[in-house]
């Protein structure tokens, strides 16, 4: 499987390159970034690209999967701004990959309460790209809507308060995924959920933490 990767310097991207990096089905994860990962992994392929809003010049075809991390907070930006960086930017890539490789599966990250038709900017930004995504002719589109994700195996946020706070609930996550798996997930989970929804799919096509969590086998 030839994989996609957007976020990659993110918690669940970092997550998902993880999983990739352990799964045998695996051959090559290209991530696009615009600066050095500055990280050396047999099935890594960095491509350095700077506008994510013209993709003439890079090579989107042969892929398998694109699991699209990317993402940014609405605090401080407008309903106009917030749609650019998250509805325009993601349906730019996703209208090239779509031409290039309409054998994909899209997995898009999201978040818990995305709703097109909510009262909050960010989340019906979310909803609306979400269901944008689901009308292209993919081979599959996947919305992931985590709630908390608690960093497993050296995963970190790129926010400092973040880390700490992970630090300080991180000894209760094993009891929250047994009594509160619709709430809770890990970004072993996540990783793993998005790989076996590109390999097998999945009923659901808008996914939970509940359902991520079934499906990444943190159940």
């Amino acid at each position: 499987m030839r994989v996609l990767l957007f976020g990659a310097t993110g918690m669940v991207g970092q997550g998902v390159l993880l999983e990739c990096e352990a799964a045998h089905d695996v051959g090559e994860v290209v991530a696009i970034v615009r600066s050095p990962l500055e990280r050396i992994q047999a099935k890594l392929t960095e491509v350095q690209h700077r506008d994510f809003f013209n993709w003439s010049d890079v090579d989107l075809s042969g892929f398998d999967a694109c699991f699209f991390c990317l993402g940014v907070s609405s605090l401080g930006k407008n309903e106009a701004d917030y749609r650019r960086v998250t509805y325009d930017l993601t349906m730019s890539l996703a209208q090239a990959l779509v031409k290039a490789s309409p054998q994909a599966v899209f997995v898009y990250v999201s978040g818990a309460g995305t709703n097109a038709q909510s009262k909050q900017m960010w989340a019906r930004v979310k909803g609306a790209t979400e269901n944008a995504l689901m009308a292209m002719p993919f081979r599959g589109v996947y919305c992931f809507r985590p709630g908390y994700i608690q960093p497993l195996n050296g995963v970190k946020s790129k926010v400092g308060w973040y880390n700490a706070m992970y630090t300080a609930v991180g000894w209760a996550e094993p009891l929250l995924m047994r009594v509160a798996p619709k709430y809770v997930t890990t970004s072993e989970a996540m990783g793993r959920a998005m790989l076996k929804v590109a390999r097998d799919g999945w009923p659901q096509k808008v996914m939970g933490n509940k359902e991520i969590n079934t499906a990444g086998g943190a159940a």
